[in-house]
């Protein structure tokens, strides 16, 4: 794939992903991304965040949890 910035190319690696659902922040692991060699920009599947969607509403287990300040400028 090329990326659509920089018309650098991508691979297909597994990242950390934040992730917003309904108000609350998540961090899902080992995510299928497309991520570009060149900027870094990163490709996710529709269909990988309709199944981080549904994994998140359903019952799932927690690995960690952590504390995350919010500021303003």
């Amino acid at each position: 794939m090329i990326c659509e910035f920089c018309n650098g190319q991508t691979v297909q690696k597994k990242v950390k992903k934040q992730h917003w659902l309904h108000g609350r922040l998540y961090i899902v692991e080992n995510v299928k991304a497309e991520i570009c060699l060149e900027c870094g920009e990163r490709y996710f599947q529709a269909k990988t965040l309709d199944e981080i969607d549904s994994l998140l509403e359903a019952e799932h287990e927690v690995k960690d949890r952590m504390d995350v300040e919010v500021v303003s400028l």
